[in-house]
């Protein structure tokens, strides 16, 4: 049994929403960059449907990419949490203000 394509479009808009709802609401640094993951999954949801559906490889090829940029996001922004709670003893992103001076 095939799912409909509209399905997983709906699914993929829905997980991206959340996720956007996620980085714009939360103030924590930990729950934005988890929000940021949200996204980027739901886009690799989008690239495999589309690719299963048109019968190419290109979108699961494209998912390839897009989940080393994803390992390599989460690395580098762990490492980011790691030092500002070093340095503030915080990882609430209101406490941050002398970032951007």
């Amino acid at each position: 049994m095939e799912i409909e394509i509209i399905r997983i479009i709906f699914l993929t808009v829905v997980l991206f929403s959340i996720g956007i709802l996620g980085v714009l609401t939360r103030r924590n640094i930990i729950v934005m960059i988890m929000s940021v993951e949200i996204m980027l999954n739901s886009v690799n949801l989008l690239f495999i449907a589309f690719s299963r559906y048109f019968q190419d490889l290109n979108g699961e090829v494209m998912v390839l990419f897009v989940m080393a940029i994803a390992a390599a996001e989460a690395a580098v922004g762990l490492a980011i949490v790691i030092a500002l709670h070093r340095n503030y003893h915080s990882i609430d992103t209101m406490d941050i203000k002398a970032l951007k001076e």
